[in-house]
Order: structure tokens, then sequence, then C-alpha cells
């Protein structure tokens, strides 16, 4: 009867690993026909007869995510499948095949391994093997890429892939199948059981929209320090196929923040003529406009490319989003005024000496894109290579009449990340970055969101796990093909279940993020997981109360929240007070509260010294006792806090609550 059960309960979810279902029943020992059974037993009773085979001399990161899928598979049961390279002579009876060759053809007949999708992802099971595997895409020459050819890179990269669908199929194994969660850097539920079979009928095909995901964290991508393999961050956003994505467009930042070094002394008519004249770089040489509509700057934009593509053919993306100090310095000549569209939103422009309003530069912006996009194409035609551009300043409103081209991709830099309502700063009418952003989605092929963070998030202040799913269903519904936000600062004790559901979402927008919030508190604290999840829906609600009523942090941290959020985490704390990991987890959670709380008084404090001058010896040694506490909790709980903030000279972003500004010890 029980084999009938699990039978009829395998037909109706073919999708869904038999782990949990054969880990809740005890099967009987004369339960040994597995075809019967409909399952594919890959570890049983101590012994591992599936060796785990990585196709042939593949990549590092495909390589490391075998060792891995082997190692948590020992972390589960005790027993470490052997890891084999390349196709066995002979085939093992029963294998995990991670990655496409050849032999599958005929071990998967009714299979398909020909991935049409970008990063397309496939798992799949017979009565004997488990293929693990996806559209990988590499050029063997040039799989180390130095720091210079990413943005904002500062470390070679080994092993670089255009796509990385096999290692990210691996990774969503050990998580959907292997029931493992990375909760935060260096915190991993891992599972105990005797058994890992799937269903004999496991297909499971996915591709993610959105292809650039390492932009939401991009301070830990590959090709950062704090990225690499091995650094507990790095290694998170690996497990959470985040990091490894297929879309490395240049839409966090800008791109001619070189060209007054290189180019004003010996070709000044490249940068953008000033009301008085002259071609200045005004308002500095980082920020210095170009004359987009000059053919020579169309030149020698397409002669970098070209000198990029020789030393790094794996780049497919290539910005021609303008400088930043978005109101200064705009080309006001006749030919970059007839881009100009007369109907556009009036905007506030800035040059030497002289404010004026014009219309935005959207249409503008747009018709240097597609010039550039178009000469792109005309020199490599048979290559899918980007232009990227900003939406940004003034030309954040939607253009009059140009549209992009489809080898364009609009980076939208429409800030209503957890601020529904927040409206264009510039704009006369009020329109809100919400707005905004739909309306270029509207119109482009390729949009992706790369919004700029207030100054809420960078102190460690919470986050509204409501309004993130909203935002990234909005995103997705848009059609967004990549996230790029500037930029967090890491305090995972305050923010740890935001950042966990946004790389889940980053990798399926559509996936349940209340299911996805119940599961991360279930498998990370057990017995206190309402608890736990009572106490973030107090904080997301907090930051819906800051955001509705623009409260500011004094306002809206006040005594009645701590004395909430300090039940909720008492309560967590006695339901698992026996349970040394899940309580390890509370007290982590707990010193962000602790965090929250020191921050809120020290900000009353900085006030008080504020309005003595600084003479006010009570407030300022109680507010170096706080401080002294941040740098102790930053010490006890390295994932907790942003410990660069606490534990070095502390940044001008901090000084709201670092007391050294009034005087020392």
């Amino acid at each position: 009867m029980l084999r009938r059960i699990i039978q009829f309960m395998t037909s109706l979810v073919p999708c869904v690993s038999l782990v949990m279902l054969l880990s809740t029943f005890s099967l009987p020992s004369t339960f040994s026909d597995d075809a019967v059974s409909g399952r594919l037993v890959l570890i049983e009773d101590g012994i591992s007869p599936a060796p785990v085979v990585v196709f042939e001399n593949a990549p590092r990161f495909t390589r490391m995510a075998a060792d891995e899928l082997a190692d948590y598979m020992e972390k589960i049961t005790g027993v470490r499948p052997e890891v084999i390279e390349g196709a066995p002579d002979p085939v093992p009876e029963t294998a995990i095949w991670v990655g496409y060759q050849p032999v599958m053809d005929d071990l998967f007949p009714d299979h398909n391994f020909d991935f049409e999708h970008p990063e397309e992802i496939l798992i799949a099971a017979t009565e004997d093997h488990l293929a693990i595997a996806g559209r990988d895409r590499w050029d063997p020459d040039h799989l180390d890429v130095e720091a210079r050819h990413f943005e904002w890179g500062n470390r070679d990269v080994e092993g670089f892939q255009q796509e990385y669908g096999t290692t990210n199929a691996v990774y969503t194994f050990i998580q959907d199948y292997l029931d493992v969660r990375w909760l935060w850097p260096g915190e991993i539920e891992v599972p105990e059981r005797e058994t890992i079979a799937v269903s004999s009928s496991l297909e499971h095909r996915h591709h993610p929209q959105i292809r650039q995901r390492y932009g939401i964290f991009w301070n830990r991508a590959l090709h950062r320090s704090g990225g690499r393999p091995g650094r507990p961050e790095g290694d998170w956003m690996r497990y959470q196929r985040v990091q490894l994505d297929s879309l490395h467009a240049h839409i966090g930042g800008h791109a001619f923040a070189d060209w007054w070094d290189r180019f004003h002394e010996t070709n000044p008519e490249f940068f953008a003529l000033q009301p008085d004249g002259t071609r200045s770089g005004y308002p500095a040489p980082r920020y210095a406009k170009l004359c987009v509509s000059n053919p020579a700057v169309w030149d020698q934009w397409l002669t970098d490319v070209e000198k990029i593509l020789e030393e790094n053919p794996n780049r497919r993306a290539f910005s021609v989003a303008a400088n930043d100090s978005w109101t200064s310095g705009h080309c006001i000549c006749e030919n970059c005024r007839a881009w100009d569209h007369p109907e556009g939103k009036r905007r506030r422009f800035s040059w030497q000496g002289l404010g004026q309003d014009y219309v935005a530069l959207s249409d503008r912006q747009v018709t240097f894109a597609n010039k550039m996009a178009r000469r792109l194409k005309d020199k490599y035609p048979d290559e899918d290579y980007m232009v990227t551009m900003l939406s940004y300043g003034l030309s954040r409103p939607v253009p009059v009449e140009a549209v992009p081209d489809d080898n364009v991709i609009v980076g939208s830099v429409h800030s209503f990340f957890q601020r529904r309502d927040l409206a264009d700063r510039a704009s006369p009418e009020g329109v809100t970055h919400r707005e905004q952003f739909k309306g270029w989605a509207d119109i482009a092929s390729n949009i992706a969101w790369r919004p700029n963070l207030s100054p809420y998030f960078r102190e460690g202040g919470p986050m509204d796990l409501q309004h993130l799913i909203e935002d990234f269903k909005l995103v997705a519904d848009a059609g967004g093909i990549g996230i790029y936000i500037d930029s967090f600062w890491y305090y995972w004790a305050t923010k740890g279940p935001a950042f966990y559901l946004m790389a889940q979402l980053a990798w399926d927008p559509y996936a349940d993020g209340e299911a996805i919030i119940q599961d991360y508190c279930e498998h990370g604290f057990g017995p206190a997981a309402d608890a736990i999840e009572a106490y973030w829906s107090l904080l997301g609600d907090k930051r819906k109360e800051i955001r509705e009523n623009d409260l500011t942090w004094l306002e809206g941290f006040d005594d009645g929240f701590f004395q909430r959020a300090r039940a909720h985490l008492d309560e967590a704390a006695d339901a698992v007070s026996d349970e040394p990991r899940y309580a390890r987890r509370v007290e982590f959670f707990a010193a962000g509260l602790e965090f929250l709380r020191l921050n809120t008084a020290n900000r009353a404090l900085m006030e008080r010294l504020e309005t003595a001058n600084g003479d006010d010896a009570e407030a300022l040694a109680r507010a170096w006792e706080n401080w002294d506490r941040l740098v102790e909790i930053a010490r006890q709980y390295p994932q907790a806090l942003n410990r660069n903030f606490f534990l070095h000279s502390p940044p001008g972003r901090l000084t709201a609550i670092y007391p050294g500004k009034y005087g020392e010890r």
C-alpha cells in the first residue's frame, strides 16, 4: 500500500524530488524494486552506487560544482560518491552526469540536450541515471580574464564562462532536491539522511529571465576580491546562482570617465560645447560630457571596442552611458540639440556660471545609443553584441520619439527600490520613478533595472520583504533582463532574509516569495520558525511605516518597536534553547537588533552633542560606550554588520552615530 501511495504522489508531481517524501515514511525492508517504485537511488545504506561523472576538460567552476555536489551528498549521508572526469568505459549502471556529453543521448533517450535558451538548465532522471546539465559557453583560449576587462574589477578571474548552465544546475539540484539551504554567508542548513533518491520520471527545466544577476550584489561579484571562491559572501552568491550569470553588461556605471585624460589635448572636439564657446570638460575631468553627434566620437568608441575584443573576446556588451554629474555640462552644439525633441519634459541644466531650463535628453541619449549599436552590428554582423545606455538624471523621462534598437540595453536608473511612490526629484510634475520605468519598458526591447539606494539601506536599516516581492515581479513583468543595485553594504543580521529572497527571486522572479520566506524560516530555525517569521514581518512593517510616513530613523525606531522585536526573538530563543544550531542563528539576528538599538541611541546622542556644540561629556561618554559595543558585535559576529565600518576608520556615511567627531574618549 505504501508503495502505491508513493507512486500515486510521484505521478502527481513528477518534477518534485522524493527525498523529503522518502525521509518521511519508513520503507519496509522488502521494498527493493526501484524500477517499480519509480525512484532512482543515488545513495542508500552507506553505499553510493552512482558516481558523479563530469565531462572531460570541464571549466573550473563546472568541475568545482561537481566536487561540491559530491561533498554535499557526503555531508547528508556520510558517503561521498566518486567523481569521474570524462565518459567512463564501461559506462556505470547508475551515474550522476554533470554537464552534457554525447554518451548521454543514449542514456536519456526521452530528454533533449539542445539548450535553446541562455543559461537553460535541465535536471532529469531515468530508472538508472541522473542528468544535471545546462547551456555552457566559454572560449577555451580566454578562460582567464584580467581584472581591467571587468567593470569595477579588482581581481583577475580564472575559469570565466559566458554561460554557466551546468554549474547553476548543480546548485539548483543541491537546493531543491538535496534540501540544502545557504542561509547567509557561512551559515548552511544541511539535512542528515541515509538515503538520497529522486523520482525516475524527474524532469526540471528552467532558464532565468534575469540574466544579469551579479549586479544585485556587485561588490561581491566574481571579478571583485570579496567574490572570489573561498570567501563566504562570494561562495554564497555562487550557490544562490546570482554570481555566475550570462549578461556581462556595463549597466552599473558610466562609459567615458577616462576620455578627458586620454583625449582633451589631442581631440578637444570630442567634448561637449559649452555656452561660453569652450569645450572645457565642465564640471570635472571624470564627469566631462561628449559631443555625441560628432562622428569622430563614434569612430573612437568603435576603435576602443575593437581593442577590448582583441584582448577579451568574452565581452558581449559595450557601454555608451554618459558620465555622471547628470545636470552639468551637456553639449549645446547645433547637431546635438537637433537630436532633442522640442516636446520633451522640461528639466534644469547647469553649465559654468549658468543655469537654464531645457528639454530632457532622453531622445538624444537613445539616438546616440542607436548610432553606436548600428555601427557595432555593421562591424560584427555575425555576433550578438549589445550596447548599453542609462536612463538617468535628465534622461529619466521616456523619449518622445526615439526608440532603442533591438541590440540596445536600457539601464533604468529609476530608484523605486523599497520606495514605491518616490517621485523623480527633477520632475516638476512629480512623475514617479515607477511610472518612468514602465514607460521605458514599453518601448525598449531590453531593459535592466539599476536603482540607487538611499542612506537608510547603506546604514543597516531593515527591508520590507513584501515590497521586494512586488519590485522583482514588476521588473519581470516589464521584461527585465538584468538588475544592478547601487549599492548594498552587508548587514546580514538586519537584512539576511531580504538578501536571500532577492537572490531566489533573481533566479525566478515568478517564484512564490512568501513561500520562500516561510521555507527560509522553517529550514533555518526549526521550532522557532513562526517567531522568526513574525520578527521579520515586524521589521518589514517598520520599513513600510518609515517610508509611507517619511519618518527619520529616530522617529521610526521607537521604544515600542524594540520591545516588540525583542519579544519575538525571546520567543524564538526559548523555542530552540536545546538546539544549538538554531539557537546560534537566533543569537545572530539578536546581534542585528542590538545594532539597530545602539545605532538609534547614538543618533539621539549625536543630536544632543550637536545642540551642545560638542560640550556634553555625559552624551559623549555614552556614545563611545555604544560605539565600543558595536565594534564588539562586529568582531563577535563577522557577517552580522559591515565590519569595515566598525573595525576601521568609519566613513562619512556613519558620522551620524560615530562619536569621534566630537572628541576622543
